[in-house]
């Protein structure tokens, strides 16, 4: 049997920004194979608690653990090797092409002096393939269309093969195909490789039907985190959202409309 360990941890975590709460006292447990979709109205701090998690903001209170080490006792390396963080907008590096960005991937991995070795390329060419990237793999990032930049972003992050997934809105500009597809990914990631995974999405059946856990965020400072077959209800929704929610079911899946 697989041991589900604990990757990344907040205990008593406060974040703000502008003056406005994030979180105010924000404990939750990251597990590997574990999958939290973060949701919330716009404007309540989801990207920026993401950006939190990944150690690119101090926190105001309590403290981050990843790997069961506080994140501020590591190095950008040590994070690096262990983090994988997609942003909502990828800077595209000029020039580059979808091969060569996507090895940039295993970097943190590295040793300078050797450069990437056979077991690195193998597991680039995997995850193109995985991707569907293979007939995109000479054009250059630049030249592609906002979806295809999108998937170069999370082979990149696939590449990197870490411990934990911080994910903001990654299914931004894929069509439905590619935005399930890419769910699914992440979601047999998970299990397969132990990992764990965070991601903010705005579609709450995508977050019932890939997620195992919830992360609410409903606005100063408060949140709401549990498995998500638990906090997704009507109720809940409707408060996090400020508009009637009503559900139904379809082929055994739960579906989540506004009234």
């Amino acid at each position: 049997m697989t041991e589900i360990r604990t990757l990344l941890g907040t205990e008593s975590l406060a974040v703000t920004i502008g003056g406005q709460s994030v979180t105010r006292d924000l404990s939750f447990d990251v597990a590997s194979g574990d999958v939290w979709g973060i949701i919330g109205a716009n404007g309540v701090g989801k990207t920026t608690l993401l950006h939190t998690l990944a150690g690119l903001r101090e926190v105001d209170a309590g403290h981050i653990e990843l790997d069961g080490k506080h994140l501020t006792s590591l190095t950008r390396k040590q994070i690096a090797q262990r983090v994988a963080l997609v942003t909502q907008h990828t800077l595209d590096h000029f020039g580059a092409t979808v091969y060569d960005t996507v090895v940039m991937g295993r970097h943190p991995h590295l040793n300078p002096f050797v450069g990437e070795t056979r077991a690195d390329l193998d597991i680039v060419e995997d995850v193109l393939e995985m991707m569907d990237l293979n007939s995109f793999r000479r054009r250059r990032v630049d030249r592609l269309s906002g979806g295809e930049r999108r998937r170069v972003a999370i082979a990149t992050a696939l590449v990197q093969d870490p411990g934990v997934y911080l994910l903001d809105e990654p299914t931004n500009h894929l069509d439905l195909n590619h935005q399930y597809e890419l769910l699914e990914t992440v979601a047999r990631r998970a299990k397969s490789r132990e990992a764990g995974v965070v991601v903010i999405l705005h579609d709450v059946n995508q977050v019932a039907r890939f997620c195992t856990h919830v992360l609410m965020l409903f606005g100063s400072g408060r949140a709401q985190t549990g498995e998500q077959e638990r906090l997704l209800t009507r109720s809940s929704l409707s408060e996090l959202y400020g508009r009637p929610i009503i559900d139904s079911e379809i082929e055994g899946r739960r579906i989540f409309v506004p009234s």
